[in-house]
């Protein structure tokens, strides 16, 4: 039996490393960049602030990512959207997320536990605003990200 694939049927592209290379790295920066500018700014920022930055840092993170996702790179190309390219944005998430954003967590459980005498946690909004950071972190950005992609026609 003969295979039922048409011969003069075009052959679907395959992933070539660069678009590869040009995934990872776009996620990469942006989840950096953005545990990064959060963790900096608690340590170094206004208290009082935490919420209101970390609302504009997720939006920017978010918007960048958009843009990310559409924009064409002169070497590489553009990066379509498939379900490979959406869960290597995934797994490049949660690769880069979870050891970028421990050093946020130290911060906040030290600022959960300030002032308590023998209690766990007597301030659970810090501990709160990083379980919300890290959500947005892990889960949102790359789902931007991977909705901005760019359809591929259908073959």
């Amino acid at each position: 039996m003969v295979d039922e694939l048409p011969l003069d049927a075009p052959s679907r592209p395959r992933p070539h490393f660069r678009t590869l290379n040009l995934l990872v790295g776009r996620m990469t920066t942006i989840k950096l960049a953005y545990w990064a500018a959060l963790t900096v700014w608690e340590v170094w920022g206004p208290r009082g602030w935490s919420i209101q930055f970390a609302a504009a840092a997720s939006a920017t993170s978010m918007a960048w990512a958009a843009w990310s996702a559409r924009r064409i790179d002169p070497r590489a190309g553009g990066i379509p959207r498939s379900i490979p390219t959406v869960a290597t944005a995934f797994v490049t998430a949660s690769a880069v997320a979870a050891p970028a954003s421990l050093p946020l967590l130290l911060i906040e459980r030290q600022r959960s536990i300030e002032g308590c005498a023998q209690q766990l946690t007597c301030n659970p909004t810090a501990l709160f605003l990083w379980i919300a950071v890290f959500a947005i972190g892990f889960l949102v950005i790359p789902a931007v990200f991977g909705l901005a992609l760019r359809r591929t026609e259908p073959a």
